[in-house]
């Protein structure tokens, strides 16, 4: 049996893992469900490498099912095991608290919420494990699960070697515990998880199935993990992760990264990021073989991930800073943008408050000597604020200040310095 959402995700390589696919199949096409992915809350935002699943879910909900997104406000303070070779550091309940708030305005941004059918929910696993005695655990759940069985998942048997606490090893059933849960109160039919949570997904199914006497339905699927050709980890950059909140990674930066995706990947983020159809896809890959140089791939999806976590207004504010870069027209960026823009630029700091420009390209390091510095000035190589300088004699003072605080000069075509004064 097959059916079409599971088709779709097996055409974007969204299916790694799957417990029964025909009877999973079979679910989706009698009846709408719910399903739910784990939240991580050990950081105030989530990043590019946190959202496959939560795209997945998206799509699920597209298709007339139900999300549940399950912050780990219980779970958070023990720590998962899974893909970690030491023990985590535990957090607070305020520390998620403050982070779970934070979080939530991101899940806004890729899921309905108010929808009366099938509206998102957000459910905290902290609301039924917060007052849960000890011996409520041991008597109840405890003896659910043999420690030969437990011993047995990559997540725990990994760990033996290098040392695992009996937190962290208590942590698989504990999520096994949260899929039950959502089965009995949510109507969760169905965990999605990453590679790594392959283990946690299964436990979960042997705790409904012990602890119901009807023939308990209830699946499970992962995501594989998403790397770049190469083979390399997906989601970094020099400057570290690729976060969600503006603050963190701006919506300028979160466009370019996905701008600059090379041609062996784009089709590939394309399928799992994005939600055009497959028809659009095949046309931008048709696109990538025949006229890769004009990049129209690579611009459709930093366009469509930027609009979905950033709004129009965040594409717009990229679009815009991203064409006076390549122009060179620094005058149509406001001061704020211009910090965006200049963020992760090469920044000095420089004592005169007028300064000769030769003088100070040399101070700056923008050129490499006062000879090299008259020649690129002279040569019309040199720009400040946007505006070129070919007078030697020219200084840079007040009215080049940005905010009375910094000057972008420019050298070539591509090459820009923040020049800070003291």
């Amino acid at each position: 049996m097959t059916n079409a959402l599971i088709e779709d995700l097996k055409w974007r390589g969204l299916l790694y893992q799957q417990t029964d696919e025909e009877g999973m199949a079979k679910l989706l096409d009698d009846e709408k469900v719910a399903l739910y992915v784990g939240v991580d809350p050990t950081a105030d935002s989530m990043h590019i490498g946190h959202i496959v699943p939560m795209l997945t879910l998206r799509r699920f909900q597209q298709a007339g099912h139900q999300p549940i997104l399950l912050v780990g406000g219980a779970t958070g303070m023990i720590g998962d095991p899974s893909g970690r070779s030491t023990e985590r550091n535990l957090l607070t309940g305020e520390q998620i608290e403050h982070n779970v708030n934070c979080i939530k305005g991101q899940l806004g941004r890729i899921f309905d919420f108010n929808n009366e059918a099938n509206g998102a929910q957000l459910v905290n696993n902290y609301d039924w494990f917060g007052n849960m005695t000890t011996i409520e655990f041991l008597r109840d759940f405890g003896k659910l699960i043999n420690i030969n069985y437990m011993l047995g998942k990559d997540t725990i048997s990994s760990r033996l070697e290098s040392g695992l606490s009996f937190t962290e090893f208590t942590y698989t059933l504990i999520q096994g515990m949260d899929f039950n849960h959502l089965y009995n109160h949510h109507n969760v039919r169905i965990q999605v998880g990453g590679s790594d949570q392959w283990g946690n997904i299964t436990t979960g199914l042997e705790v409904i199935r012990k602890t119901h006497d009807e023939e308990a339905k209830a699946y499970g699927f992962t995501i594989p993990l998403v790397t770049k050709a190469d083979g390399t980890k997906f989601g970094k950059t020099a400057g570290g992760a690729v976060w969600l909140d503006a603050e963190k990674t701006s919506p300028y930066e979160f466009y370019q990264f996905w701008l600059n995706t090379g041609d062996a990947d784009v089709v590939k983020y394309l399928k799992i990021f994005t939600f055009l159809s497959r028809e659009t896809i095949e046309a931008l890959e048709e696109k990538v073989a025949t006229e890769a140089h004009l990049r129209e791939a690579q611009k459709t999806l930093a366009s469509e991930m930027t609009k979905l976590i950033h709004g129009e207004e965040g594409l717009e504010q990229a679009l815009k800073i991203t064409a006076a870069l390549f122009s060179g027209d620094l005058k149509a960026l406001s001061v704020e943008e211009m910090k965006v823009a200049f963020s992760g630029v090469p920044s000095v700091e420089v004592a005169k408050e007028d300064a000769n420009i030769v003088d100070l390209l040399v101070e700056a390091k923008i050129s490499s000597s006062k000879r090299q510095a008259r020649e690129d000035v002279t040569n019309g190589a040199i720009s400040v604020n946007g505006e070129k300088v070919k007078e030697l004699d020219y200084t840079v003072d007040t009215k080049d200040r940005l905010e009375d605080a910094f000057t972008i000069i420019r050298r070539g075509k591509k090459k820009y310095f923040m020049v800070k004064f003291a």
